[in-house]
């Protein structure tokens, strides 16, 4: 429907209708979930849905707070700015940003209109750098000041013609008065429009984080932002207004995209954004000053912080539901936890490819060890090598379908049609299913053949991991002078404890005692860290590349 504004110009809105019966959308998806009208932004539903909180704190960072006021007043000016600069409808421009006030006004500016925001690892070396931007063919490149020189960089080795937009966020000691976000916001019109995009115009991309090798460019859709919110935010999780949200896990990938953006900006609550290096004691500090009810980890940062000697008080706290996702979640780290802060943590699984969680664990229905049940709306499957179902208990291929679902990897034709295949999307995880739950296996590639029978490199990791020595660790298969498969367990030692031969041979004992004998570690190596993505996830190609 046509609106208009106080100058007389028609507006497009996006008024989320219910449809007709006939029109109920996507059959996996429960009636009455509302879908999106076919002209649908998501920055615009945002701001629609959060006009009348105009006074609401929408964010708090580690500088201040933005309204919800402010926060719309700031998309519309800065998606105007970045037209004005020469930018253009569906073209990329790379979001290199710390999590600030200003990363949700420059992705969903950007959405607002119609440019297609990618946001990047602020970890990335030069060498990633390069590779994103000869792959992505960005045109433009919101950057937070202290990352300019590493970008500046990396655009240097592909030609400065390839990123001629450069927009720097924030200045630097060196140059004061560069500060480029603002002056685009300067110049943007609080009166933007908009672009009229349909609910399945590209709208984002997100690199993949790479735990295998080289990332890949995950294409999704406004619709795709839509759905998360719904069926995982509102439906599985129970986000509420009255929320104050706190991620660790940052705004650059899938995961933390949904917590501290999507997820909270939908149902209007507050969000707490923290731009330094995570740790438990960020964490902690955070925890007790904004008093989040919702928090979103990984489970290497739940075990460190059980780990930490300045574990807060219970009653510091006001923390209502936790979140985990980016790797399987151990039922020792999940039941210590609810023990020591009174707060259960939600295992969930998701992927850059469906863009958040559509397994999880519930409020009132954990059951720690296990990733939970699908998610409303989103179909799953165990299968075997041949494509047939499995049986309960048997270890199987997951797929997934959902209305979240990715376009397609980008550049990439021979990993898009090995992964998609029509509705349904190959995962690459192994799990199994019982009563309903599913439990994780392991990743395809990391799966182990011992003595001619698979084993899941989770089920040795959690096992060891209740091993009062044990902070984490990674199991991996290598190859003996022999030929023949053995199972290594690379081990991180909780503080003050030394690593050991004894020590060794009692966690081989340990796991021997509670598994069957073939699941034993063959070798425990001893390391001070375990090599992992940003998001947290094992890189366990690396553990094997290390040891050849």
């Amino acid at each position: 429907m046509l609106l208009h504004d106080a100058t007389g110009e028609a507006t497009v809105t996006c008024n989320i209708s219910h449809p007709r019966p006939e029109e109920r959308g996507p059959p996996d998806v429960a009636w009455p979930v509302p879908l999106p009208a076919e002209n649908f932004n998501f920055a615009r539903h945002i701001i629609e849905l959060n006009a009348y909180r105009a006074a609401k704190i929408a964010y708090f960072d580690d500088a201040g707070s933005m309204s919800y006021a402010e926060l719309i007043q700031r998309i519309k000016k800065f998606g105007d700015g970045l037209l004005k600069l020469g930018l253009h409808r569906e073209e990329r421009v790379l979001l290199l940003a710390f999590d600030t006030n200003d990363w949700p006004i420059a992705f969903l500016g950007a959405l607002f209109a119609g440019i297609v925001p990618v946001p990047v690892n602020t970890l990335s070396t030069v060498s990633d750098l390069t590779y994103v931007l000869q792959h992505s063919g960005a045109l433009g490149a919101i950057v937070s000041a202290p990352l300019l020189e590493t970008f500046k960089n990396a655009r240097s080795q592909v030609g400065d013609v390839s990123c001629p937009h450069v927009i720097s966020v924030g200045s630097s000691e060196e140059h004061a008065e560069d500060d480029a976000f603002s002056q685009i916001l300067g110049s943007g019109d609080a009166a933007f429009c908009g672009a009229v995009t349909h609910r399945d115009s590209v709208a984002f991309w997100l690199y993949s984080s790479g735990s295998t090798g080289r990332p890949k460019a995950v294409v999704h859709t406004h619709a795709n932002l839509y759905w998360t919110a719904e069926l995982y935010a509102k439906r599985t999780a129970g986000y509420r207004e009255d929320e104050r949200v706190f991620s660790a896990a940052k705004l650059f990938f899938a995961y933390g995209l949904g917590n501290a953006l999507t997820f909270p900006l939908s149902v209007g609550a507050t969000t707490i954004l923290m731009s330094q290096r995570v740790t438990p004691d960020a964490v902690f500090q955070r925890l007790r000053q904004y008093r989040p009810t919702v928090f979103c980890g990984t489970p290497a940062l739940y075990a460190g912080m059980l780990a930490s000697p300045s574990v807060p008080q219970r009653e510091a706290l006001a923390l209502r539901l936790c979140i985990s996702a980016g790797e399987a979640l151990s039922r020792e780290i999940g039941e210590r936890f609810c023990r020591i802060f009174g707060c259960d943590i939600l295992d969930g699984l998701g992927s850059s490819e469906m863009l958040h969680i559509y397994i999880s664990n519930r409020p009132a229905d954990v059951r720690y060890g296990t990733t939970g049940k699908p998610v409303e709306g989103y179909t799953i499957e165990l299968r075997d090598e041949s494509g047939g179902a499995v049986e309960d208990g048997v270890i199987g291929d997951l797929w997934v379908k959902g209305p979240s679902a990715a376009l397609l990897y980008w550049n990439s034709r021979e990993k898009t049609l090995s992964t998609f295949h029509g509705p349904w999307l190959k995962t690459g995880d192994k799990y199994s299913r019982k009563d309903g739950y599913y439990t994780y296996a392991g990743r395809n590639d990391d799966m182990l053949k011992i003595s001619g029978q698979y084993v899941s490199p989770f089920e040795v990791e959690s096992t060891l991991q209740e091993h009062a020595s044990v902070l984490e660790c990674a199991v991996v298969a290598l190859i003996d002078a022999e030929g023949l498969t053995k199972c290594t367990a690379y081990v991180v030692l909780r503080d003050n404890v030394p690593p050991t031969e004894t020590l060794a041979a009692e966690l081989q004992s340990f796991v021997k005692q509670r598994l069957s004998p073939h699941k034993r570690p063959h070798r425990i190596e001893f390391l001070a860290d375990l090599p992992k993505t940003a998001t947290g996830k094992i890189q366990r190609f690396k553990l094997r590349e290390s040891a050849q």
